[in-house]
């Protein structure tokens, strides 16, 4: 059902300044700068080896501006939301629809890049509270146009994203809608000793949905927390980084086996950002 973690959205209050503070911390330009008029919201978009980055901000009127508007009021600049990619979108639909969820058929999106004037279109599917338990999430299909590729990435730039991490209170219930419904391939479900919490991994297209469980008598929840991008040489990029004025940790050896990482710790809008090199 599900094909690949499509992309991720951070909001953000001036698309400028973020935009600029992303280019320092990844070492590459965006691919698109661009608008949703229908939605009210401007982007800006990094590509990479398995997904994309969204920075999103309000540009205007419209629902998707007043949702910017209220996150940013109520909490702030951060990681807003997780776009999953579907190759049917019409299957997709009806398959949950069988399985006796209330959602609407898939509606059109659109965007324009101001440079180009290209455009690029998709369908949407927005889920009921039941699928996305306080995440904001949607399914999508591109259907016309595409991002542009960058032709190569340096050794000290961001080429892919290692892993996005949710928190949840409820792992058997995340279980049940990533692996049985959405029939996303559950790779790891461990529970961590030393931190005392219950691990799972979700893979797909190279890249990781990494489910941190700490429960609570609340009812089922999750939230987005952090990413983690993967550079070729740590040691380049935490140079070229830390020379740009950005607050970046030591490096140091990861809790995966075979692992360096360093935490970007300024100019990343409230996202945790880790950075990691696999050593083998």
């Amino acid at each position: 059902m599900i094909s690949a973690l499509d992309h991720l959205i951070i909001a953000v209050k001036n698309l400028d300044e973020a935009e600029s503070d992303y280019k320092k911390i990844f070492g590459i330009n965006p691919v698109w700068r661009g608008n949703h008029k229908a939605l009210g919201t401007a982007n800006s978009i990094f590509n990479f080896n398995n997904t994309y980055l969204e920075l999103l901000a309000e540009n205007g009127d419209g629902l998707g501006a007043d949702l910017i508007k209220q996150t940013l009021e109520e909490k702030g600049e951060g990681l807003f939301g997780i776009v999953l990619g579907t190759d049917d979108i019409n299957m997709t639909t009806k398959n949950l629809k069988e399985l006796g969820y209330l959602i609407s058929d898939p509606s059109e999106g659109e965007g324009a890049d101001y440079k180009t004037g290209e455009t690029r279109k998709w369908n949407n599917l927005f889920l009921p509270p039941e699928l996305t338990r306080g995440l904001f999430s949607f399914i999508i299909e591109h259907t016309e146009g595409s991002l542009p590729k960058l032709a190569r990435y340096e050794e000290h730039s961001i080429n892919k994203l290692d892993h996005v991490v949710i928190n949840t209170n409820d792992a058997d219930g995340f279980i049940n809608i990533y692996k049985d419904i959405f029939k996303i391939r559950l790779a790891l479900d461990k529970v961590i000793e030393h931190w005392k919490s219950r691990m799972l991994f979700f893979r797909l297209n190279k890249t990781t949905i990494e489910v941190i469980e700490k429960t609570n008598d609340k009812s089922s929840e999750d939230a987005l927390w952090g990413l983690a991008w993967e550079v070729e040489s740590l040691e380049k990029a935490h140079r070229r980084i830390a020379s740009d004025g950005i607050d970046i940790s030591p490096i140091k050896e990861g809790v995966k086996e075979n692992t360096i990482v360093a935490t970007v710790k300024s100019h990343t809008h409230n996202v945790p950002t880790l950075l990691i090199q696999h050593t083998k």
